[in-house]
């Protein structure tokens, strides 16, 4: 009889009596049934598994909304992602969820981000419309984990379990069955747990913060501007102008911006909280069979941070810096796309393999948004210009 580890105890099923009635309590399965680790439970083995991928590894050299070309202090996808597990932590605790759950869910749902952020997610979108095909970066993110990612000898992929396959696709939107009948495992017809729901609004609280604050970093935005854009900002900013009025600007700013973000997200708990107990919601399957997302900000500070979302789409991603940079981005992936649609030959081995089970632009899809930013730029000056040169 093999002995279990000492501190295994409580590690092996995930329903503690901690948890809320409606969190998930124990998993449905991997696709590839595996033996039980003695001191991990499943969600934890998949956060283990995400961290350890080379497609998390890539976020690193990934755009958030600014390149390096501004500032190595500012966030990239995987700081991003950091940034959003935290906050995902602190939601899911407070609402009793599992955590564990929720962690890997966070982790794991940037990685099918293309290179360039939301720039590159468009370009590949509108080159893959010519097909009559899309790009989906949640649909891509599953790709990689059944798929792209090969770590194991006894099964393709990483095996995750279905909680955290199923909240890679639905976490941030719901997807009509009859279009996606490859997902009909998924059960399309019904909400996420709600460890999946509260990701996106994590997502966007961290976005919206660490945006201002990157903004005001690359000297876009000023506090002026703020104050006046976002009226919940400067309610906090006067308090701490009361409070620390010798302090110099940065540190009022930052002062500011903490309790802007701990508004945020306290309200998405405390509005949550009251949905729930309106809803009459006890378990799991009063979660999927609900109507509507139970994970969500409240009227008056859902509306509050509209008003920010608007303030940073007119005075930050609008920019002309910002969006003459995006041109330059969009032309190259653009290029790259053409050049190995035509030349699939040029693609490296494994992907070229791919094109006699798939077609050449799904493939070469595929390729690019796997690209880290830099991988790009190098891939567009290794072929594209030296093709270039020899037309001259």
């Amino acid at each position: 009889m093999k002995r279990k580890a000492p501190w295994a105890k409580g590690h092996e099923r995930q329903d503690n009596p901690n948890l809320a009635g409606y969190a998930v309590r124990v998993s449905a399965g991997r696709r590839y049934p595996e033996t039980p680790h003695p001191y991990r439970n499943d969600y934890e083995r998949d956060r283990d598994r995400i961290i350890h991928s080379r497609a998390f590894r890539r976020l690193e050299n990934k755009t958030q909304v600014f390149t390096r070309r501004y500032s190595d202090h500012f966030r990239n996808r995987l700081t991003h992602t950091l940034e959003v597990t935290q906050i995902s932590r602190t939601v899911g605790q407070a609402l009793r969820l599992n955590t564990g759950l929720v962690e890997a869910l966070a982790l794991v749902h940037d990685v099918g981000h293309p290179p360039f952020g939301h720039t590159g997610e468009a370009a590949l979108g509108r080159l893959m419309e010519r097909y009559g095909e899309r790009f989906d970066h949640n649909l891509h993110a599953l790709r990689i984990v059944e798929d792209f990612e090969q770590k194991y000898a006894e099964y393709p992929g990483l095996n995750l379990t279905f909680e955290v396959r199923e909240g890679i696709i639905k976490h941030s939107r719901d997807y009509d069955p009859e279009p996606y009948p490859e997902l009909a495992e998924y059960r399309l017809r019904e909400k996420p747990p709600l460890e999946a729901q509260l990701i996106d609004p994590a997502d966007e609280i961290a976005y919206d913060c660490a945006d201002l604050d990157d903004g005001y970093e690359a000297k876009l935005l000023t506090v002026p501007l703020i104050r006046e854009g976002v009226p919940l900002f400067d309610r906090f900013y006067r308090a701490v102008e009361r409070k620390y009025s010798a302090a110099p600007e940065k540190l009022k700013f930052n002062e500011a911006l903490k309790r802007l973000l701990d508004a945020l997200v306290t309200d998405l708990i405390e509005s949550t909280e009251q949905r729930l107990r309106k809803a009459g919601v006890r378990s799991v399957g009063d979660v999927r069979g609900y109507f509507s997302r139970l994970v969500a900000l409240g009227p008056r500070v859902g509306r509050e941070s509209r008003r920010l979302k608007a303030f940073l789409h007119q005075n930050l991603y609008s920019n002309e810096n910002i969006n003459a940079e995006r041109r330059q981005i969009a032309r190259y992936v653009d290029e790259l796309f053409e050049f190995f649609v035509k030349r699939p030959r040029r693609l490296p081995p494994s992907y070229f393999a791919k094109t006699t089970r798939e077609p050449v632009h799904r493939v070469v899809c595929d390729y690019i948004a796997g690209m880290t930013d830099n991988y790009v730029q190098e891939q567009h000056g290794r072929f594209l210009r030296r093709t270039k040169k020899s037309n001259e």
